[in-house]
């Protein structure tokens, strides 16, 4: 079995698994897949798990932690860090703490390791199907929202607090008020998309970054191949016998980050983890510095080409 690094964070008592099984995928997989997945994941070492409740995967998550413990795959819940988010219908004041309770019931579980704000956006009650009618889009009030967040941790729903998708100029909204600066900012990077300006601001405010979509979430909705097919990565790959895949995951840990990577491959999954015990030489990291850059994940693409949302994406 695998052995990750783990990093700590600025709140909470937990150290955090760098690499993460993510469980987003579109259109939603089975739940009886995902649950296999799962335990075949943490058969081959993983231990952090991503979910959310927009991606439909609390459920089956929490199954699959169920029956590990009951088959003796892991001896306690503690073995695990556990991540969910707060989505954007629920970017309320009041309805954050019933909001992590759900995500908790569904996911059959005590506490969580690590609660995100989803997007720094509210939707309506009425919002239903992407993408959504301008109307149902609504700035958020992040004062209020993060003191629901906050609540959450002191409550000890949650041992640590963050965001996702989060720019440099939301961050700075936040820490102008935040009693509990945020742990984690959890968003896409990748060779194609290296995130230098934000993950450098991040180190020196003391907050985690997470890259989702490592391998330019190949196969979803929002994702393409642009990372696996890259020559530059390929290049590199053969060169040190392994894939192209691992040379961008290992690229990502090099830069300070910790990874959510989605595979529900078992073989994957183990290659996904096969990246701790070699390095890039500097020349082959110059290399992959000089890639042409491109955000794969447009709020657009999914919410829809609205104002709010076109501001959003161009932030920095």
């Amino acid at each position: 079995m695998a052995s990750i690094p783990e990093i700590s964070l600025c709140s909470g008592d937990r150290t955090m698994p760098i690499m993460g099984m993510g469980t987003a995928s579109y259109p939603p997989e089975d739940s009886e897949i995902v649950k296999a997945a799962v335990l075949d994941a943490i058969k081959v070492g993983y231990r952090h798990f991503d979910s959310a409740f927009a991606y439909g995967s609390e459920k089956p998550l929490g199954e699959a932690i169920k029956e590990a413990l009951a088959l003796g795959l892991i001896k306690s819940r503690d073995e695990l860090f556990i991540t969910s988010k707060l989505w954007c219908s629920f970017a309320d004041r009041n309805l954050i703490v019933p909001a992590i309770k759900m995500s908790l019931r569904n996911l059959q579980l005590d506490y969580l390791d690590l609660y995100l704000i989803h997007q720094p956006l509210r939707l309506s009650q009425e919002a239903r199907q992407t993408p959504f009618q301008k109307e149902h889009l609504i700035p958020i009030d992040l004062k209020s929202v993060w003191e629901g967040m906050e609540e959450c941790q002191k409550l000890g729903l949650t041992k640590s607090i963050g965001v996702s998708n989060f720019s440099c100029k939301k961050l700075d909204e936040i820490l102008s008020f935040a009693k509990i600066p945020p742990a984690v900012n959890q968003v896409e990077v990748n060779p194609l998309w290296q995130q230098k300006h934000l993950i450098e601001y991040c180190k020196e405010k003391g907050i985690h970054i997470t890259g989702y979509s490592p391998l330019g979430a190949n196969g979803t909705k929002w994702g393409d191949n642009r990372i696996v097919e890259s020559q530059v990565l390929e290049e590199i790959a053969q060169a040190k016998g392994k894939t192209a895949a691992q040379v961008a995951l290992r690229w990502v840990y090099e830069q300070g980050v910790s990874i959510v990577a989605k595979s529900f491959n078992k073989e994957r999954m183990k290659q996904n983890l096969q990246i701790f015990d070699w390095s890039l030489t500097e020349e082959e990291s110059k290399k992959i510095s000089q890639l042409p850059q491109r955000k794969g994940v447009l709020r657009a693409s999914i919410f829809g080409p609205h104002d709010l949302i076109l501001e959003l994406d161009a932030e920095i």
